[in-house]
């Protein structure tokens, strides 16, 4: 599995890429594959608030519907439309292409709790 060593992680299966105050996220190469072809992304509307550990949107496959979890609070300032007629690139480029969301931080220490690329490889190992 792939996990990149520039971002951080949840056990949820987000993947958070910091970029100043705010972040960027997505689901992780481990969390497209288990859960198959996506086929549809539901995300919030810009200007929505967001709570850590709270669903701010979920993911169709052809096997599930998985909610997506914030892995920060604060605001959402942008989302990838691209999505919207290309949910398949969650498969395709889960890191690159396939961001979801991007979050204005209300409190960065939150970021602090977020895994390491190594702590997320232990637990996606056991699974």
């Amino acid at each position: 599995m792939n996990t990149p060593k520039d971002l951080k992680y949840t056990e949820e299966h987000e993947w958070v890429k910091v970029e100043g105050e705010k972040v960027r996220v997505g689901i992780t190469h481990f969390a497209q594959h288990e859960l198959g072809d996506i086929v549809f992304v539901e995300l919030p509307e810009v200007g929505t608030e967001v709570t850590i550990d709270q669903p701010f949107g979920s993911v169709e496959s052809v096997k599930t519907v998985s909610e997506l979890y914030a892995p920060v609070s604060g605001k959402v300032v942008e989302i990838n439309e691209d999505l919207n007629d290309n949910p398949e690139s969650v498969n395709e480029s889960p890191y690159e292409k396939a961001w979801m969301i991007a979050i204005e931080l209300t409190d960065s220490s939150e970021v602090d709790k977020l895994l390491t690329p190594e702590q997320y490889d232990d637990i996606i190992k056991e699974d």
